[in-house]
């Protein structure tokens, strides 16, 4: 998160796109996961400060004005009914609501929000997270509450004890070379965890099984970053991935985003999804000369191949401070 503040109380945060490298997708299941900021994209929000509160509309991302009612349908059958103002809504809720709920006293000003991203839709990059993050990030500095909020925002015992997961920052040092696969029109990444969350809900062994192997490859993960055995981090990384196309099923991931992680593997590099579909994280161990044989690859098959910009953490020292004493330690 980098921060661009303003004369006459004018607050601009902007956040990264996320990637998920391993763990995914056991962190919505109480499991771990190891990401990283992807510089290559990010999303900024801008707060000014006014006599009313008004959230602006984004005039490509939230379109109200169409040149046909055929256009009109063909959007929403392409991008959905998304966009960002239903974000910053939601962001100013909850964070209205966390402040009343723990009595932090907020001021009774106005503000004018608005937003611009250049993440890809669809993509499993935490677009819409990143518009949230750059948001709350602006309400925190508007408020002067930051000091006041939690940072750490999944084990169970930490969930249901805390309510929130552990959050420990990792020095980006660690990684080597990694990539990013993505296609121009990807899939829906809001449509592939239905079924396997209800069957997880409903105690199916394999599935709870199966994401407990995935929240441990983390653990794994972490411990081959640290000693750099890169042989192992590319293991991971298939078998990651591996076992969420078990869980899932073909048709559930969808023939293009299966591709994309095929296309990695068919030269020897070590692949998995960004997040829930629609782009591909990818490290080839054997270096410039089997990315450039990827690029290749990525370029007959029609997808976007470019070198992933690893962010460092933007985490300031009151950010640090609401960190719990224990993780402290680590950074």
């Amino acid at each position: 998160m980098e921060d661009d503040r303003s004369e006459n109380g004018i607050v601009e945060h902007k956040a990264y796109a996320r990637v998920g490298l391993l763990g995914n997708p056991s962190d919505v299941y109480y499991g771990r996961a190891i990401s990283f900021s992807l510089g290559n994209f990010w999303a900024s929000v801008r707060l000014e400060p006014s006599t009313d509160l008004v959230i602006f509309p984004h005039p490509t991302h939230d379109l109200v004005q169409f040149n046909s009612l055929p256009y009109l349908v063909n959007r929403l059958q392409t991008d959905g009914y998304y966009g960002g103002v239903r974000l910053l809504m939601a962001i100013c809720k909850i964070f209205y609501n966390y402040c009343k709920e723990n009595n932090i006293n907020l001021h009774d000003r106005n503000f004018k929000l608005s937003y611009d991203t250049n993440i890809p839709r669809q993509t499993g990059l935490s677009g819409s997270s990143a518009i949230v993050c750059a948001a709350l990030s602006c309400l925190l500095d508007f408020y002067k509450v930051r000091h006041l909020i939690k940072l750490e925002d999944f084990s169970k015992k930490h969930m249901e004890e805390l309510g929130h997961g552990l959050y420990m920052p990792m020095t980006m040092d660690l990684l080597p070379p990694l990539y990013l696969i993505y296609a121009e029109n990807p899939s829906d990444s809001g449509k592939v965890h239905s079924t396997v969350r209800q069957k997880w809900l409903d105690g199916d062994k394999f599935i709870i099984s199966s994401m407990e192997e995935v929240a441990n490859i983390p653990l794994e993960g972490h411990t081959a970053l640290l000693e750099k055995d890169y042989t192992k981090l590319a293991n991971l990384m298939n078998r990651n991935f591996d076992l969420r196309r078990q869980m899932f099923g073909d048709d559930a991931l969808g023939a293009l985003n299966i591709e994309m992680v095929e296309v990695a593997r068919r030269v020897g590099a070590a692949s998995k999804f960004t997040g829930s579909g629609g782009a591909v994280v990818v490290f080839c161990p054997d270096g410039p000369s089997q990315a450039k044989l990827l690029e290749d690859a990525c370029e007959k098959a029609g997808f976007v191949f470019q070198p992933a910009k690893v962010m460092p953490s933007f985490l300031n020292e009151v950010d640090i401070e609401t960190l719990s004493s224990k993780l402290k330690q680590t950074i």
